[in-house]
């Protein structure tokens, strides 16, 4: 961790920071210091790609959850740099967060960009985008917000386009029941634009939580 990542955790912590301990449910309002629309990202590595989502879009807000120290410092120091006020930075178990601490129906979307693929077999369990998984956030999202997934290991984002589409709560936003092309509010991040230099596919998938009715 750099010097400025550490001077940054220790000074906006106090204000911009959230720890995820389960004991607790957060008023997301309350939080963020108004009642615009909340959308919460699992795993941002260093945080560029959020604070560029986060400027992009000042009148949604952005709750970023990671366990990786100097990322979430990182984001800290770039959303004072850029003034940033929609940007929260959660550190802890995103599961522990929505089931513990999260109102049902209190978040406008779900973002899950480049999550550990767990390519070998034995660890497929492991991976985040299961049908547990999905069935908590369904309770935690609002009806017609968009579970966004990005990923550049084509066997997990095949995985994660059979979960979503069998899932009862979720329905693709793509007519042809496909992968999404990539939003431009997604931007493309320096690991993704080595990737994709080195003949990496990225997938994007875009779901919506379906009203509660149709269950």
């Amino acid at each position: 961790m750099t010097a400025g990542q550490a001077d940054a955790l220790q000074r906006l912590w106090p204000q911009w920071g959230l720890d995820i301990d389960g004991r607790q449910v957060i008023d997301l309002g309350e939080l963020f210091g108004n009642d615009k629309p909340v959308v919460l990202e699992i795993g941002f590595g260093m945080g560029e790609a959020t604070a560029q989502m986060a400027a992009g879009d000042p009148d949604t807000n952005i709750l970023a959850v990671d366990v990786h120290t100097p990322g979430q410092g990182n984001l800290l120091n770039l959303a004072e740099q850029n003034g940033l006020s929609n940007v929260r930075v959660a550190n802890g178990d995103a599961i522990i967060l929505l089931r513990e601490m999260l109102r049902p129906d209190s978040l406008d979307g779900l973002r899950v960009y480049f999550p550990d693929p767990w390519p070998k077999k034995r660890h497929h369990k492991r991976r985040l985008i299961q049908p547990e998984f999905l069935a908590l956030a369904a309770t935690r999202l609002k009806p017609g917000a968009i579970v966004h997934c990005a990923t550049d290991w084509e066997p997990y984002a095949e995985q994660m386009l059979e979960v979503l589409a069998a899932h009862p709560d979720f329905e693709n936003t793509q007519a042809d029941g496909g992968f999404a092309p990539r939003p431009e509010f997604r931007p493309l991040t320096r690991f993704e634009g080595q990737g994709l230099d080195k003949g990496h596919v990225v997938n994007d998938l875009l779901f919506r939580r379906v009203p509660h009715q149709q269950q």
